[in-house]
């Protein structure tokens, strides 16, 4: 148990996500998306990242960030989890919810979306950034991550199913340089040969899902934001 324990802790990190060319990507996906971030209010904010070392973005109103490490079968970050089972949080615990890049390296990237879509709250924003499959950077991905299980998701693909989940789409589009060339000029978003793709959707209402339970009971944290099931990263 202590070894599986230690295991997600420290899941294996992607280098391509704190490279050069990846990191340029994530940045136009950044800018291209900080006029709508910049709009959105609420208490508790959640960003789910494939790549350690990535910061939340500074908005004015929005006051506290969740952060989460995603690679593989679970979670790492603030909460210590598997996938394929429901994150330690409450229903509509969330107001704004970034998943970036994460489908990309989940082993179960319909488990991050249907818990994604559980815990972002009524008129609450979800946004999705990811490397899109039909362009240059698709090859380059696949190369990197050889003998990877998971890979790449249509952002068109992606926006039907949270239209399912009772999701309205609010904005879709490409965004960042055409190669993943280190020193590429990134164009002005949106550009339709771009590498990457930014999708935002807002969540219309409540939704109920049925959750399965745990059979370990854990104190609930004051701030009442966590389930009872949530299992806190120890700091030394």
């Amino acid at each position: 148990m202590d070894s599986e324990l230690a295991r997600m802790r420290e899941p294996r990190d992607s280098g391509i996500y704190t490279g050069t060319a990846l990191s340029a990507l994530q940045a136009a996906q950044s800018r291209a998306l900080l006029p709508a971030l910049q709009r959105c209010a609420g208490s508790h904010g959640l960003l789910v990242s494939a790549g350690s070392g990535q910061l939340p973005p500074a908005l004015p109103l929005l006051s506290h960030w969740t952060q989460l490490l995603v690679r593989g079968p679970c979670y790492a970050g603030d909460i210590i989890a598997a996938i394929d089972e429901p994150l330690a949080f409450v229903d509509d615990a969330f107001d704004l919810i970034w998943l970036r890049h994460v489908l990309e390296v989940a082993d179960d990237f319909s488990a991050v979306l249907h818990e994604s879509v559980r815990v972002l709250a009524a008129g609450g924003t979800l946004v999705i950034t990811g490397i899109h499959p039909i362009s240059a950077w698709a090859p380059w991905y696949y190369w990197q991550e050889r003998g990877a299980r998971h890979g790449l998701h249509a952002p068109s693909r992606l926006a039907r199913n949270l239209r399912r989940s009772g999701l309205r789409v609010t904005g879709m589009q490409r965004v960042g340089s055409a190669w993943p060339r280190r020193a590429a000029p990134v164009p002005a978003s949106p550009y339709p040969l771009g590498g990457g793709y930014v999708l935002l959707a807002q969540k219309q209402g409540t939704l109920v899902t049925p959750l399965r339970l745990r059979t370990e009971s854990l104190h609930l944290p004051a701030n009442g934001r966590l389930s009872p099931s949530a299992q806190r990263k120890l700091t030394a």
